[in-house]
């Protein structure tokens, strides 16, 4: 049974926020005593938080589709829908938050870091917030906005000062279990170790952390064995620390070459080459173990490297390396830049920022306008009823979507579509001088919003105006 889980897709769903209320107060000798009807409330978040007390990613393989809740709909007598409730998910620390094509989203390292995974739609305004001194009684209410929703991945990147590497059953998890508290499963079978381990070491005033990561075989970087599932743990390590087995049976095997290989399996995972490294040569309790290590011991130290022997059936050499690590993490800690206070960044508008664009499709023959408030404006506006309609041109209207518009050549009878292709509205183009409902002849009737006339027929019946107009010509123009 899976039991460590460290990638899992998480499909995400925010609440939808609540439909606004339309009610008119009334009440004994005030039968219309104004509009009354309150806001629909917000929707729900869905929201990442890291827990230290949360080690897997375990509870969102299993169930991988979250909800968070919907507003509830404002009602009459002012009365505000209540707000959906936030759904938060706990994720242990150093969990990556990335998009289905892989672009990182969120880098959750810290206790009580949080992410807004999904965003959960505004409620509609009901009528009483909709009233004006022009329009002193509206007879309709906003729609609540959709929540957002959508998939993502989570990816646990240990968070952890040492990590050991090496071959499998080359002792790493007999090393942290006597160099911290940490129970590992121990074995004299390869691949015992199926998930990493973390282990906490005190040495002296240092307190650290080390991990166990899986051992790694040749072509790990590409995915054999269980390196390339578990390499992602090394990547926030302070320093990396080769367990080299000295007393292997294999006879095509030696700890050097060991160290080649895994020292080319990272380099081809990439991004660990500024990490400092420590060699141990573990298992020198065997004689045959400690005539290697003699053996190797100066061709290492040429190399550059830190060596140390350890034994953790013995209990030898445990002490120097545990504080040579302390004294590495500590130095690393001292460099590292503190962290800045929270600073508010400003990114103001361009001033010819108009909010809205508008562009012409040749291939659906119709103008099309994005933006965020136009697709916003269409998704809270009921199309049932006239009065919303008109409310909705009355809006564009005033953001300047009608001048933009004309600005780009569109004539009347010309389709134009409000937002993007999968759930756009469309309609047939009037231009008028006033768009708001005040100049129909009832109240909030648009005929602009009608069903739209398939590009076909707006083609047909352009080419028909144009050729009437040509018939006048000639005629008032024999010669």
């Amino acid at each position: 049974m899976t039991t460590f889980v460290d990638r899992v897709e998480l499909h995400v769903a925010a609440g939808n926020g609540g439909h606004g209320c339309a009610s008119v107060h009334r009440e004994k000798f005030k039968p219309l005593g104004g509009p009354d009807g309150g806001n629909g409330g917000r929707g729900g978040d869905v929201i990442l938080v890291v827990d230290q007390s949360v080690t897997t990613l375990l509870e969102y393989h299993h169930s991988p589709h979250r909800k968070a809740t919907n507003g509830k709909p404002g009602e009459g007598g002012n009365r505000s829908g209540k707000d959906g409730q936030d759904l938060v998910l706990t994720v242990p620390d150093g969990t990556v938050v990335l998009d289905k094509q892989g672009n990182v989203l969120a880098d959750l390292v810290g206790e009580g870091t949080t992410y807004v995974a999904a965003q959960g739609g505004r409620g509609g305004l009901g009528n009483a917030a909709l009233a004006s001194a022009r329009r002193k009684a509206p007879g309709f209410a906003l729609l609540g906005e959709p929540g957002d929703m959508g998939d993502i991945v989570l990816e646990l990147k240990t968070v952890a000062d040492v990590a050991l590497v090496g071959y499998p059953s080359a002792g790493k998890s007999s090393l942290i279990s006597v160099l911290s508290a940490a129970k590992p499963k121990i074995a004299d079978y390869p691949f015992t170790t199926l998930v990493p381990n973390l282990g906490v070491v005190t040495a002296g005033s240092t307190v650290y952390t080390i991990a166990d990561v899986p051992g790694l075989i040749p072509g790990a970087s590409q995915g054999r064995g269980l390196g390339l599932e578990f390499l992602r743990h090394v990547e926030r390590c302070t320093v990396l620390v080769h367990v080299l087995d000295t007393a292997t049976l294999e006879s095509d095997r030696d700890p050097v070459s060991d160290l080649d290989v895994i020292e080319e399996e990272l380099k081809q995972y990439g991004g660990l080459d500024d990490r400092p490294r420590i060699v141990v040569l573990n298992k020198i309790d065997i004689p045959d173990g400690q005539d290697l290590a003699d053996m190797i011991r100066p061709d290492l130290e040429a190399r550059g490297y830190q060596v140390y022997e350890a034994s953790a059936v013995a209990r030898t050499g445990l002490k120097e390396l545990s504080f040579a690590l302390a004294e590495i993490v500590s130095k690393a800690r001292a460099a590292k830049p503190k962290e800045e206070a929270t600073r508010i960044v400003i990114r103001p508008k361009a001033v010819d920022d108009a909010g809205f664009s508008v562009t012409y499709e040749e291939s659906e023959d119709l103008y099309r306008v994005r933006g965020e408030k136009p697709e916003r404006w269409v998704r809270q506006t009921d199309f049932n009823n006239d009065e919303a309609v008109g409310y909705l041109a009355d809006r564009l209207n005033r953001l300047g979507v009608e001048d933009a518009l004309m600005k780009a050549g569109a004539r009347a009878g010309d389709g134009v579509a409000i937002g993007s292709e999968e759930n756009a509205v469309v309609f047939d183009w009037e231009p008028t001088m006033m768009a708001g409902a005040e100049m129909l002849g009832r109240r909030g009737e648009d005929h602009r919003l009608e069903a739209p006339r398939p590009a076909a027929q707006r083609r047909r019946d352009r080419d028909a105006e144009r050729d009437d107009a040509q018939r006048e010509f000639d005629d008032f123009n024999p010669f």
